[in-house]
């Protein structure tokens, strides 16, 4: 058989966006780049057994009958989310709007009246607690829920009772309990042949897909560990205001209050322990923890968290996360293998790269080649793009019991961190941690049970 030699701009050019480890043969990009003979490579896991969603994302869902979204959630999150599932396709519409607040719903009103001209008639908005009953109950086809984390397991549990396909953002627990009422309730989807996706969006974002599929390949060998960084600013936060009662202010507030939002190792980092989750197809043993809390303004939760994880197969990767302005940020990860190391996201688009280990680049992905084939290149709207055109191809997907095992890696090292002690998988899956409160009323509470965490014990 003749060699396949290629020169690394034409392999670029021609095959990043195929998956060029299946398409063209590996052998061939590892001769071009690095000079040497082509290899055997030995896939981690049978191709049938990858976990890829989508090949090559369109820009736009295929075409279908009228699907009639409701949106469960209309914070920052979810008037994001309503557009990116409003321009992913042909034939879509938001059709009833759920929120704690009505000036939230208001917001989305806007957003939807001005740029979509989709006008939501006032008794197709919901407010309070159960908003999202009501939405469900709207003639709904699919539910879109980006409310406050500490909600979404029971939102789902609704979704699927109802029989509705959903798209659900990350995370979607805080605790151990509604991480198993997730799992059990993502089996019910299953058998009902729905379609969840999660906000997990580098599942839905070519340059990771690739880098997977390449991984997956055996391009860098088995893998023998890893870092991986969410390391950026100070989000948002909302000081109290006098017509606010405690329970106001704190869903308003929700991303810096630990039952809300899981702390940020939970509500952000997870895209990357997701990401590791992934690529390895494993899941932690154990891990150890610390993290502190330096400049945060409001809630009680930490800024920062680094965690030592051991995984399945006796291998460790390091965490660390970090929301403090002023300071280096790193959003990014590397996976290193006994061949070479995966390097993804960064800084840098460049850095979606694979190297072996004398640092020799022997695939990057091509974003140039991708910004000239494709116009939607926004990962929050590809998801929804693969979303949709699941339902329409009626091809049931389903990524909450996925998306539950990386929140829970997450609630793992958070409660490390809190605590200084060293955490198991299976004792956090035995946990009745339930972070709810027992009554959800807009009302003033004991503001003294929500207090920043100390791990050990003082002298």
């Amino acid at each position: 058989m003749e060699k396949n030699v290629i020169n690394r701009r034409d392999f670029l050019s021609s095959a990043a966006m195929m998956g060029a480890a299946g398409t063209l043969g590996t052998g061939g990009l590892l001769s071009s780049c690095s000079g040497s003979k082509e290899p055997v490579l030995t896939p981690l896991k049978p191709e049938s057994e990858w976990n890829v969603y989508q090949g090559v994302l369109p820009d736009k869902a295929i075409d279908g009958k009228p699907l009639k979204a409701g949106v469960i959630g209309c914070g920052g999150r979810g008037s994001g989310a309503i557009q990116n599932f409003m321009d992913a396709g042909p034939n879509l519409t938001i059709v009833a709007l759920g929120d704690m607040f009505p000036d939230r719903i208001e917001n989305c009103r806007k957003i939807l009246r001005e740029k979509y001209n989709c006008i939501i008639p006032d008794d197709k908005c919901f407010t309070g607690f159960d908003n999202y009953k009501r939405v469900l109950d709207a003639g709904i086809d699919v539910v879109i829920d980006a409310s406050p984390p500490a909600f979404r397991p029971r939102h789902f549990k609704a979704a699927v009772n109802a029989g509705k396909h959903a798209f659900i953002e990350k995370p979607i627990a805080v605790d151990p309990v509604g991480v198993r009422s997730v799992i059990a309730d993502a089996k019910k989807a299953q058998a009902q042949g729905l379609c969840v996706v999660t906000g997990t969006h580098r599942h839905h974002q070519r340059s990771y897909i690739e880098g997977y599929k390449h991984v997956q390949s055996g391009l860098i060998g088995d893998i023998v560990g890893g870092n991986i960084y969410f390391n950026q600013n100070m989000l948002w936060y909302r000081t109290k205001e006098k017509n606010w009662t405690d329970m106001e202010w704190m869903i308003r507030d929700w991303v810096n209050w630990t039952w809300l939002s899981g702390d940020h190792i939970v509500e952000q980092h997870i895209h990357d322990l997701d990401l590791f989750n992934w690529f390895s197809h494993r899941k932690p043993v154990k891990c150890v923890g610390f993290g502190a809390r330096h400049r945060r303004l409001t809630g009680d939760q930490y800024d920062m968290f680094s965690v030592d994880y051991l995984y399945e197969g006796d291998y460790h990767m390091h965490s660390m996360c970090r929301q403090i302005d002023g300071c280096h940020n790193n959003i990014s990860a590397f996976i290193q293998g006994t061949k070479g190391a995966w390097l993804g996201g960064g800084e840098r688009r460049e850095q979606h790269t694979i190297i072996d280990l004398k640092g020799n680049v022997l695939w990057q992905f091509d974003f140039e080649k991708e910004a000239a084939d494709f116009q939607q290149l926004a990962p929050h709207t590809l998801e929804h793009v693969g979303w949709i055109n699941h339902i329409r191809n009626n091809t049931p997907i389903c990524q909450a019991e996925e998306t539950a095992i990386s929140t829970m890696t997450a609630i793992m090292g958070r409660v490390s961190a809190y605590t200084g002690a060293e955490v198991t998988w299976d004792e956090m899956m035995r946990s009745d941690m339930n972070l709810m409160p027992e009554n959800l009323e807009l009302k003033n509470l004991n503001m003294s049970q929500y207090v920043v965490p100390v791990p050990g014990k003082g002298r």
